[in-house]
């Protein structure tokens, strides 16, 4: 009867953790499928996973801003958020993903394969990283204005200033250049 009630309980829980789930998280990838295959007493060998498609030499995850939730925008201080609004918070959030994204897509493309505009950028995106940044993702000023239709305007800035404070980004001061740190 315990385990019953403790199941019901689980099972109610389950429920509603799938009705709400957060339209902000990551999608399920479906690489991978492992399929279950009728083992005979002479066998004994290993059910390898079997892929639906092959994967293209290295698959690297590119590391993105989340969204900010309406609790950690209401946390965020009065002065700080003036008149900017939730959905201008994310706006920037998903255009700052986009260049992150257009940026370490030529960071991970082979040389050869590059147009000499893109190679320039590649060459510039490689000067811009500093022993303090191996390893992290980040973007600076000149990538979102190369991969983005956004302002860099005072209302930009104090949107970052929002980022910083719910621990979305961080920023890096060196060589003349501000870099964005995603966390």
């Amino acid at each position: 009867q315990e385990i019953q009630k403790t199941a019901e309980r689980d099972q109610k829980e389950a429920q509603h953790l799938l009705d709400h789930i957060p339209p902000y998280l990551p999608k399920p990838t479906k690489s991978c499928v492992t399929v279950p295959t009728g083992k005979q007493e002479g066998q004994n060998k290993a059910v390898e996973p079997k892929c639906a498609k092959k994967p293209a030499k290295e698959t690297v995850v590119i590391k993105e801003v989340a969204l900010i939730t309406t609790e950690e925008f209401e946390s965020v201080p009065a002065y700080m958020k003036g008149r900017i609004t939730y959905d201008q918070i994310n706006a920037v959030v998903q255009q700052i993903n986009k260049a992150v994204e257009g940026k370490y897509k030529i960071l991970y493309q082979p040389l050869k394969s590059m147009s000499a505009p893109v190679r320039n950028l590649y060459h510039r995106f490689m000067e811009e990283e500093t022993k303090d940044t191996k390893g992290a993702f980040f973007v600076v000023e000149a990538d979102i204005k190369e991969f983005t239709q956004l302002k860099l305007d005072k209302r930009f800035h104090t949107i970052l200033s929002i980022l910083r404070h719910c621990q979305r980004v961080r920023e890096l001061r060196g060589s003349g250049l501000i870099r964005y740190i995603i966390c």
